[in-house]
């Protein structure tokens, strides 16, 4: 067997083969070995190793203490975006970069909580229901595009997610109850609104399903929607103009932010607590 150790890697090739390029010149030029270096930031030889050999996608908490350990300026912490970030499906990928420039971020969800408001655990059943295969590196990957909310300077996000996305339980209820109190804590923040679009509602504008619309400081806005293969992302003007008229009339039909609070809170203690299950019209 050939030992990992010993693989050249082209730093042209892949964000994550020039980290493990960084890497390895970075601990050869500090003269430690993988063992020593491992200790230093409290992990094994071994996974350093497998990051230096492309053979493992590093995490951010990891690289922050190779940037203290190596004395590396914060080059780790800067590179590990661009690795999770190419983790994306390569289809998602441009729109992920559109959406970390964004200045306003409006989505409608009609299954799932809005991949920037999901909790890991729930991200992790999400993106684990098909496919396992790499899935640390997916879920660090979609808690990365989170990031965005916390920057200095956040865009304004307003997330419109129909009720059965409270309902529908993915994870188990534990996972749900911990969703779902992350909502009610994310609506604290100010330049983040959560809308719940309520079934009696009945026929609305989004029927189609889920869609997003970016808007920008200096570019032309966006809108995003997805199919079950990819997603489309156009700044056609006509399209932009029938997205936000939708997205108007999502707003208005929608509850208000403090009525949506309240009926996250009651799915939450009803559906998901620790008492036994509440059907829909106890919640009501």
């Amino acid at each position: 067997m050939v030992d990992m150790r010993s693989r050249e890697l082209d730093p042209s090739a892949s964000p994550l083969d020039y980290y493990g390029y960084e890497l390895r010149r970075a601990r050869e030029a500090a003269g430690l070995t993988l063992a020593q270096l491992g200790t230093i930031v409290f992990c094994t030889g071994s996974l350093i190793g497998q990051i230096e050999t492309a053979a493992r996608v590093p995490q951010r908490d990891l690289s922050e203490r190779l940037d203290m350990a190596l004395e590396t300026g914060g080059l780790f912490s800067r590179l590990v975006g661009l690795v999770l970030r190419s983790q994306l499906p390569s289809w998602f990928q441009p729109y992920a970069e559109m959406e970390a420039r964004a200045a306003y971020i409006s989505t409608y969800q009609s299954q799932l909580v809005d991949g920037l408001l999901q909790t890991e655990a729930y991200a992790r059943a999400v993106l684990g229901v098909r496919d396992k295969t790499g899935l640390d590196a997916r879920v660090a990957a979609r808690l990365e595009r989170q990031r965005i909310l916390a920057q200095e300077h956040p865009p304004v996000a307003w997330v419109i997610l129909s009720e059965a996305v409270l309902h529908q339980e993915i994870g188990g209820r534990e996972v749900m109850r911990e969703q779902l109190r992350h909502l009610l804590a994310l609506q604290q923040q100010p330049w983040i609104k959560v809308q719940v679009l309520p079934f009696e509602v009945g026929a609305h504008t989004a029927l189609m399903g889920s869609f997003a619309v970016l808007r920008f400081e200096k570019e032309p806005d966006v809108v995003y929607t997805e199919d079950f293969i990819q997603g489309h992302m156009t700044a056609n003007p006509q399209a932009l103009k029938e997205s936000s008229l939708r997205y108007d009339q999502l707003q208005a039909a929608a509850l208000s932010a403090e009525g949506s609070a309240a009926l996250i809170a009651r799915v939450m203690e009803g559906r998901y607590g620790n008492g036994p299950r509440s059907d829909r019209r106890e919640l009501a």
